[in-house]
C-alpha cells in the first residue's frame, strides 16, 4: 500500500512541475496541471491518515474530505477546454466548484472551533456531530462523480459529430484518446462508488483493504493519462489545437434551403467531385467546399446529409477509396500507401481505417480479390 501512494504521490507532482513549466502552454495542460496537484494532495493526505498521524495531529482530520468533489468538474473542465482550446477560464466554470466550496464552509466549524481532542472523537465516531453531513458528502461525490463523466463523454461525442461534419482527415484532430480515458476514469469512478456505498452506507465489512483499490486505480490513471499525454501531441507539445464552432444554423429545419435549389446544388457537388476531384486535397474542410460551391457551411452540411445520407467526412472519404482501387488497379508497382497519399489521406492508419469501414475489408484483401470493370 506504502507503494501505490508513493508512486501517485510523485507521479502526480512530477505531471504538475512539467505541465506548470511548459513553454507555451495551453489552458488545457493548465487545468490537468491543477488536477494532478490535487490529486497529489489528497493521495498524501490519505497516506499520512493511513499511517497513523491524523492521531498524532487531529487538526488535520477532515481537511481533504471535500476534495474529491472536485474531480468530475476538473475532468469536464479539462474536455471542455481540449474540445474549445479556449484561452482563459469562463466565469460561468465557476459554478463548477460551488458544492466543494459549500462543503468547506459548512466544515468551517469542524476546523477553527472543535478542539483536537473532540475531532478525534468525531473521526473515531464518539460523537456524531458530522455524521449525516459525511453521509450527504459520501452521496454527493458519488452523484457529481458519474454525472460529470457522462456530461464529459457527451460533450466528447457531440464534438466528434462536429468533427465529422467539418473535416475530411480527422487524425490531426482526433480526441479518442480522451473518449478511452472518460471510460476509464467513469470505471474509477463507479468503482469507488460502489465501495463506498457498501462500506459506508450499507456497513459492508470487507475482508480486505478497498482502498487499496479504488487508489490502485486512482494511481494506475495517473499513470496512463502521463502515458497517452505524451503520446499524443495535443497535451504535451505546442502543435496547434484546432477549434471547431457549431453554428446555430446546423439544424435542418427552417434552414431557408428549398428543394429544387437543393437538388441543383447537389449536382453542382457531385460534378465538382469528379471533375476538379478536391478530395485528393488532405486538408479539405467543409468550409473550403462551401467556398467552392458559393454556399453557406450549414447548407452544403444538410445538402451531404440529406442526399448522401453521410457526414462530410464519409462523403470525401468515400471518394478517396474509388480513386484508390482505380490508382491500384492500374499502378502495381507502387505500394499502397504511395497510392493513398495520392488519392488525399494522409497516413497509412488513417487509410486503413477509412478503407476497412467502407468496403468491410483491408485494402490488401480487396484488392486481392479486385476485377476492374471492362
Amino acid at each position: 500500500m506504502d507503494m501505490i501512494f508513493t508512486i501517485g504521490i510523485f507521479t502526480s507532482l512530477f505531471f504538475f512541475f512539467l505541465l506548470l513549466n511548459k513553454k507555451n502552454k495551453s489552458l488545457p495542460d493548465t487545468v490537468l496541471a491543477f488536477w494532478m496537484l490535487m490529486v497529489g494532495i489528497h493521495l498524501t493526505s490519505t497516506y499520512i491518515y493511513t499511517e497513523g498521524y491524523w492521531e498524532i495531529y487531529p487538526h488535520f482530520i477532515g481537511i481533504t474530505a471535500p476534495l474529491p468533489l472536485l474531480y468530475g468538474p476538473m475532468l469536464y473542465m479539462y474536455v471542455v477546454h481540449s474540445i474549445k482550446d479556449g484561452k482563459k477560464i469562463r466565469n460561468n466554470d465557476f459554478w463548477h466548484f460551488l458544492p466543494v466550496i459549500v462543503a468547506y464552509l459548512y466544515m468551517f466549524k469542524f476546523y477553527f472551533f472543535y478542539s483536537a481532542e473532540e475531532k478525534s472523537m468525531i473521526d473515531n465516531g464518539e460523537i456524531d456531530d458530522f455524521g449525516t453531513f459525511g453521509n450527504v458528502l459520501v452521496v454527493a461525490i458519488i452523484i457529481s462523480a458519474i454525472a460529470y463523466t457522462v456530461i464529459s463523454y457527451r460533450l466528447l461525442r457531440r464534438h466528434r459529430k462536429l468533427i465529422e461534419d467539418n473535416f475530411s482527415n480527422d487524425e490531426r484532430i482526433s480526441l479518442g484518446w480522451l473518449k478511452s480515458f472518460i471510460w476509464g476514469v467513469g470505471i474509477i469512478f463507479l468503482t469507488v462508488a460502489l465501495i463506498l456505498i457498501s462500506r459506508d452506507l450499507l456497513g459492508v465489512i470487507f475482508p480486505f483493504n478497498p482502498e487499496f483499490i479504488f487508489y490502485s486505480m486512482i494511481v494506475f490513471s495517473v499513470l496512463c493519462l502521463g502515458y497517452f499525454g505524451i503520446r499524443h501531441q495535443n497535451i504535451f507539445t505546442d502543435n496547434k489545437i484546432f477549434k471547431i464552432e457549431e453554428d446555430e444554423k446546423s439544424s435542418y429545419r427552417n434552414s431557408g434551403l428549398k428543394e429544387d435549389f437543393a437538388s441543383l446544388k447537389h449536382k453542382e457537388l457531385l460534378d465538382l467531385m469528379a471533375e476538379q476531384k478536391p478530395y485528393l486535397e488532405p486538408n479539405l474542410n467543409l468550409n473550403t467546399m462551401a467556398g467552392k460551391l458559393d454556399l453557406p457551411l450549414h447548407h452544403l452540411s444538410q445538402i451531404i446529409n440529406q442526399f448522401e445520407e453521410q457526414n462530410f467526412n464519409d462523403f470525401v472519404n468515400k471518394y478517396r477509396v474509388e480513386e484508390f482501387i482505380q490508382r491500384a488497379s492500374k499502378d502495381r508497382q507502387f505500394s499502397f500507401l504511395a497510392l493513398a497519399l495520392d488519392s488525399g489521406f494522409n497516413s497509412k492508419s488513417t487509410f486503413n481505417s477509412v478503407f476497412k469501414k467502407h468496403k468491410g475489408v483491408t485494402p490488401s484483401k480487396f484488392m486481392a480479390n479486385y476485377t476492374p470493370d471492362p
